[in-house]
């Protein structure tokens, strides 16, 4: 299952990656909303194969994740590759100019099954994937205004 959304920022384009692109505050915010994050690669600066284990409770279920940095060009790209027991996930992020102060973010999320009852909450979901779309937009919206400080 793909989601995808555009987001227009009045923020510069390298401005904008370097927001989106900062792990250190990521894994701040996503600590504050009860994950456990685990550096896996300790590099200080951000880059391929820089990754995380991160485990969270979802739907009453402890889970596991582990997402990678698999490509990062900056100013204009990165991808993300992630690995739970059920799922696999690819998260692509990528920033265009569209003048000196303003930029767009495209941000797409690809959810794959592993097993087969994933197969099946997947294709659940896809008969409300129009809400998810609603809800998937809502949420990148806030985390650039999160990680930005500004309203995007």
């Amino acid at each position: 299952m793909k989601f995808s959304t555009r987001i227009d920022t009045d923020l510069a384009a390298e401005r904008l990656f370097e927001t989106i692109g900062n792990f250190d505050a990521l894994e701040r915010m996503l600590i504050s909303r009860g994950a456990s994050v685990s550096r896996i690669d300790p590099s200080l600066e951000p880059g391929i194969g820089m990754g995380w284990n991160i485990g969270f409770d979802w739907r009453g279920k402890p889970r596991k994740l582990r997402l990678a940095v698999t490509r990062f060009d900056r100013p204009e790209q990165m991808t993300m590759a992630g690995r739970s027991d059920a799922l696999e996930l690819g998260i692509s992020a990528t920033v265009v100019a569209l003048s000196r102060a303003r930029s767009r973010l495209i941000f797409e999320t690809e959810v794959k099954p592993r097993n087969m009852k994933a197969r099946l909450m997947l294709q659940t979901a896809k008969l409300g994937k129009s809400q998810l779309d609603r809800r998937y937009q809502r949420r990148i919206e806030e985390f650039v205004q999160q990680m930005s400080g500004t309203p995007a």
